[in-house]
């Protein structure tokens, strides 16, 4: 029975109800009416953990998620009884081809490739002779995620785990904070609002740009011309994030919304862009390369016929998909604005391919590529190396709630609030980072295998095959109008490969210390 006390709470809210303007619905249902709004509230937990199936949800799947917080935990993540996948009505269906006999002899071990770090089948930097050129230890690294989206704990624990299972850290354009050294190799991503290498006006600072990079293990600068999630846009920090620790390492106000420029106020075109390029390389002895979403190709175009007079170029290219983004965005640029990844990268690819020019700069893949099969798919269309951004939030504890915008993450991931960011214990997650980053190098690393090759970066196109249903498949080159041989690295960079991953020592065969 209700108490006078609980009678009179919910007389009050009916009064209100009837006579408030704003909410139609309360005014003419008065207190029923808020069933409906708290329904719709935890609608996307109803959906995520009753509702739908296991390969429903977007942007990860429930059966992704589980396989992702599996092998970060160490757990089984196997999965039984065949596929639940809809193969038979699905277009575009990717499927390995295997092959029966091969040159390579598999190890047979039961941890066979769990600690195998996978190198870079080319030496960032190499074919530019930058002074501090190397080859990257990890084909798998951890992608631009700034301090700031992320929670302090959580860029941590990336960066421990990024030290762990010997693979590059990513700055994000948020700048180069305390949580970035704890170990981790750093890849300094220099966005349009340069935060962390500007003056007090806001503009470039080339000083400050060295004093940062000879503080930290920087290994490589990357120029960000766009992103995935909101190409042509700029970066967006909701104001509430924008905490005093953020704005002193940004130089920005706290407290309020914090937009990066669409665009760079350094260079107007591709020739000041080069000048640019050889400059900061030049200054601090870095490979540089730059980081866009794909959407115009005149862009991309003109890049490659000035790297074709050999004087200037970028050391490595990072192709964001459309379908990628961990922060803020406007619905229409998440929703419509870039290409896929697939549709993308395979078109940027092609110009430096008929250039001739795509042996001399590594590429990275990002957007949704750490899972095996899209990580693969990725390789053979001549991807060098792979960014995992979600999947190691997911590793680090995200549950896909979807809140990143609103600075209200449950699990401490996307938040800078004191009180759910301190659930995250920065330690603990940063082994689940690096037993995620292990189990996908060993799973590629299998794929290879059964492919006959030692190494995922000598998978063909022709190894993929892209199913329509049951019906009808066209081979991976067929289906993105590849020429026989692209997507493959060269024949030396081949030879250097297979030597390694034999145990064999070649030049410039490993991450070597600063």
């Amino acid at each position: 029975m209700l108490t006078s006390g609980s009678a009179a709470a919910m007389a009050g809210v009916a009064a209100y109800d009837l006579l408030q303007k704003k909410h139609a619905l309360l005014r003419n249902f008065p207190l029923i009416g808020h069933g409906r709004y708290l329904l719709e509230s935890v609608g996307p937990e109803l959906r995520q953990y009753i509702v739908t199936g296991n390969d429903e949800e977007r942007p990860f799947s429930r059966d992704q998620r589980r396989w992702v917080y599996a092998s970060s935990k160490l757990e089984n993540n196997y999965f039984g009884f065949g596929t639940d996948n809809d193969v038979e009505h699905t277009e575009a269906y990717p499927v390995i081809k295997h092959r029966t006999f091969s040159e390579i002899a598999p190890a047979s071990h039961t941890h066979a490739g769990e600690e195998e770090t996978l190198p870079s089948a080319k030496v960032l930097g190499g074919p530019r002779e930058r002074p501090r050129q190397f080859r990257p230890r990890s084909i798998v690294n951890i992608s631009a995620m700034s301090f700031g989206s992320l929670s302090a704990p959580a860029v941590e624990a990336l960066n421990r785990g990024a030290a762990l299972a010997g693979c590059l850290h990513n700055t994000g354009e948020g700048g180069l904070s305390p949580y970035h050294r704890n170990g981790g190799d750093l890849v300094l991503q220099i966005g349009t609002a340069y935060f962390g290498c500007r003056d007090e006006q806001g503009r470039f600072d080339l000083a400050r740009l060295k004093d940062v990079v000879e503080s930290a293990p920087v290994r490589a600068l990357e120029i960000k011309l766009s992103q995935g999630a909101k190409p042509g846009l700029g970066g967006l920090l909701p104001g509430p994030k924008v905490t005093p620790e953020i704005a002193e390492i940004r130089g920005i106000r706290p407290g309020v919304d914090c937009i990066s420029p669409s665009r760079h106020a350094e260079f107007t075109d591709m020739d000041s862009m080069l000048d640019w390029v050889e400059l900061l390389a030049s200054e601090t002895g870095l490979p540089v390369g730059v980081k866009s979403a794909v959407g115009d190709l005149v862009f991309w175009e003109t890049l490659v016929d000035q790297m074709s007079h050999g004087d200037r170029g970028v050391d490595f290219v990072t192709i964001d998909g459309g379908e990628g983004g961990t922060g803020a965005a406007p619905m229409v640029f998440a929703d419509s604005v870039s290409l896929p990844f697939r549709v993308g990268f395979s078109r940027v690819y092609k110009v430096f391919a008929e250039a001739g020019l795509q042996h001399d700069v590594t590429f990275v893949g990002a957007g949704k590529l750490g899972l095996p099969d899209n990580a693969v798919v990725a390789m053979a269309l001549g991807c060098d190396m792979l960014n995992i951004a979600r999947e190691g939030m997911l590793a680090v504890g995200c549950i896909q709630a979807q809140r990143c915008h609103t600075d209200r993450c449950p699990t401490g991931v996307a938040t800078q609030d004191p009180w759910l960011s301190h659930g995250l214990d920065p330690t603990l997650k940063s082994v689940r980072v690096a037993n995620y980053i292990k189990t996908l190098r060993r799973d590629l690393l299998k794929l290879a295998e059964s492919c006959g090759v030692s190494h995922p970066a000598l998978i063909d196109a022709d190894d993929i095959e892209v199913l329509n249903g049951t019906s009808s498949g066209s081979l991976l080159r067929e289906v993105y109008g590849y020429q026989p041989h692209w997507g493959q690295v060269s024949s030396e960079q081949r030879d250097d490969i297979t030597r390694l991953m034999a145990g064999a020592p070649v030049g410039g065969s490993a991450a070597s210390p600063r």
